[in-house]
C-alpha cells in the first residue's frame, strides 16, 4: 500500500488537472455563484428602491429556466403536436425544433450589464451625437398608471438611434424589453442585446409553430409585468411618415391572460438628421427593404466620425426630441379589434411628434419659401403648432429658422436662400414628411416642380 508508483509526466499533471476541476465544481463553484448570486441580488434591491417600475423576476430568472417554462407550456404543446401531424415528422423532432425557437427568442437579462454598460454607453452615444430634448419627463407619465399594470411603450422607428434614445431615457423609471430583428443575431451583439433585455424575432418566418413560441414568451412576459417597448411599424420608416403598422405583437399583447393590465404610453421620436437618411430614402424609392452599404463606406464614415472627434471638428447632428403622449388603457372592444387599437395608438403618436428645427424648414423651403420668407413661413406654422398644443422646438422663428437651414446647407442640400440642390428634396421631402400630418397635409409632400437636374451646385462651404 505504501510502494511508490511510477507515472508519466503527462499523466500525472492529468490527473492534477482532473482533481483541481473536481475540487471547484464541488467546493469551489458554488460557492462562488453564491456570493455573486447574493451581490446580484443586493444590486436589484437598490436599483428597485429608485425605479417606477421595478425589475420584475420573471427578467431575473435564468435564461435555461425560461426556456424550459416556455417549451413545456400547454399551448406550446398542443402547437408541437399540430406541427408534428401537419408535417408527418416524430413528435420529439418537433419538440427539438420548438426548444430551438425558443433559445432563439429567450433572452438573458443581465441587470449589472444593463445598468453598468447599457444604458450608461445609450447615454453617453445619444448625448454626444445629439442635443437631446425632452418634451415632458417620462416619470410624469407613468407616475398615474396602477401598479400592477405592464407598460408599453409604442413609438415609430426613425432611427436604429430609436433604441439607443428611449432606453437612455427612461433608464431612471424601468428597464425595457425590445423586439430585435434578424439584424442583431449576428455575434457578438446578440449577446448584447439579450443581456440587456431584448428578444429576438424572425420578422420573415411565417411558421406556425414558431409564431405560437414568440407569441406564449412575449404573453408570459406581459403576465409577468415585464415593461416592454415595440415598433409597431415593424421596420424602419423610409419616407419619414410613420408607417402602416404590422399587427402581430399587438395581437399577443391583446389576447393573453394578462392583455387586461395592458397599458400602452405612444412615444413620439423625431431628429434633425436620421443618420441612415440616404439609405433609407434609396430603400424607399427601390421599393424594397434592402440596406445594403458597402463595407468600404461604412468603414469610412466610421473612420471620418472619429477623426472630427480626434480633430475637436465634430459637431453634434441637431436635435434629437421625444415627447411622451397620453397613455391607452383599450377596452375590451379595441383588445377584439387589434386594427383599430393599432390606428388609435399611432394617431397618438403622431399627434405628440416633436416639430424640430430641420423638418420646419425643409417643410417651408418645399414650399417654395426663399430668403426671408423662410422666417415667415416657420412663424406661421410654430403660431399653429403653439395654438393646438404640439411639441416643437423652443426658440423664436428666426432662430429656428437659422439652426434648420445652417443644418441643412452644412450638408449640402440647400443654397443660401433655402433652395433645394443636388439630391436636396429627397431629404428634405424625407424630413417635412415627419411632421406633415400636422398641417393636414399628405405624408409626402408634392414633390419639387423644379427639375433636379438642373438645380444649381451648392456653394463651398
Amino acid at each position: 500500500m505504501t510502494a511508490p508508483v511510477t507515472l508519466p509526466l503527462w499523466l500525472f499533471i492529468l490527473i492534477l488537472t482532473f482533481a483541481a476541476v473536481t475540487f471547484a465544481s464541488h467546493f469551489l463553484f458554488p460557492s462562488v455563484r453564491w456570493f455573486l448570486r447574493r451581490r446580484a441580488e443586493r444590486i436589484v434591491a437598490e436599483l428597485n428602491k429608485r425605479l417606477t417600475r421595478p425589475i420584475q423576476p420573471f427578467k431575473l430568472a435564468g435564461r435555461y429556466d425560461l426556456i424550459q417554462r416556455l417549451v413545456y407550456d400547454t399551448e406550446v404543446n398542443r402547437a408541437i403536436l399540430a406541427h408534428a401531424r401537419r408535417n408527418s415528422v416524430r413528435e420529439d423532432v418537433a419538440f427539438e425544433t420548438a426548444r430551438r425557437y425558443a433559445r432563439e427568442i429567450v433572452p438573458s437579462f443581465s441587470a449589472t450589464a444593463y445598468f453598468g454598460f447599457g444604458t450608461r454607453l445609450a447615454r453617453w452615444l445619444a448625448r454626444s451625437l445629439y442635443d437631446v430634448r425632452r418634451m415632458q419627463e417620462p416619470a410624469s407619465v407613468l407616475k398615474g398608471l396602477p401598479e400592477d399594470a405592464t407598460v408599453v411603450f409604442v413609438m415609430n422607428h426613425r432611427s436604429n438611434m430609436d433604441y439607443v434614445l428611449v432606453t437612455y431615457l427612461v433608464s431612471e423609471q424601468t428597464t425595457l424589453a425590445y423586439a430585435v430583428g434578424e439584424w442583431a443575431r449576428v455575434w457578438p451583439l446578440s449577446a448584447v442585446f439579450r443581456a440587456m433585455g431584448a428578444y429576438f424575432i424572425r420578422r420573415r418566418h411565417r411558421g406556425t409553430l414558431y409564431r405560437r413560441v414568440l407569441e406564449r414568451y412575449v404573453q408570459m412576459a406581459t403576465e409577468a409585468g415585464v415593461s416592454q417597448a415595440i415598433f409597431p411599424e415593424g421596420g424602419l420608416s423610409l419616407t419619414g411618415a410613420t408607417a402602416d403598422p404590422k399587427l402581430g405583437l399587438l395581437t399577443y399583447l391583446s389576447h393573453g391572460e394578462a392583455a387586461g393590465k395592458v397599458v400602452f404610453v405612444p412615444v413620439a421620436l423625431a431628429y434633425d438628421r436620421v443618420i441612415e437618411d440616404r439609405v433609407l430614402i434609396r430603400a424607399g424609392e427601390a421599393g424594397e427593404r434592402r440596406f445594403g452599404v458597402p463595407i468600404t463606406k461604412a468603414v469610412s464614415a466610421v473612420l471620418t466620425h472619429l477623426w472630427q472627434r480626434l480633430t475637436l471638428r465634430f459637431r453634434r447632428f441637431g436635435e434629437a426630441g421625444v415627447s411622451f403622449g397620453t397613455p391607452l388603457v383599450p377596452d375590451e372592444a379595441l383588445r377584439t379589434d387589434v386594427t383599430a387599437l393599432a390606428t388609435e395608438l399611432l394617431r397618438r403618436v403622431d399627434a405628440t411628434m416633436p416639430a424640430l428645427a430641420v423638418p420646419l424648414v425643409a417643410r417651408a423651403a418645399l414650399g417654395g419659401a426663399r430668403g426671408a420668407q423662410l422666417r415667415d413661413a416657420v412663424g406661421e406654422a410654430v403660431a399653429d403648432l403653439d395654438a393646438r398644443g404640439v411639441p416643437r422646438t423652443p426658440g423664436t422663428a428666426e432662430e429656428i429658422t437659422a439652426s434648420g437651414l445652417g443644418r441643412l446647407r452644412e450638408r449640402r442640400l440647400v443654397a443660401e436662400d433655402g433652395a433645394p440642390v443636388r439630391d436636396g428634396p429627397a431629404i428634405l421631402r424625407f424630413y417635412a414628411a415627419s411632421i406633415a400630418h400636422h398641417f393636414g397635409e399628405a405624408p409626402e409632400i408634392e414633390r419639387h416642380r423644379e427639375d433636379i437636374a438642373a438645380a444649381p451646385e451648392p456653394a463651398e462651404q
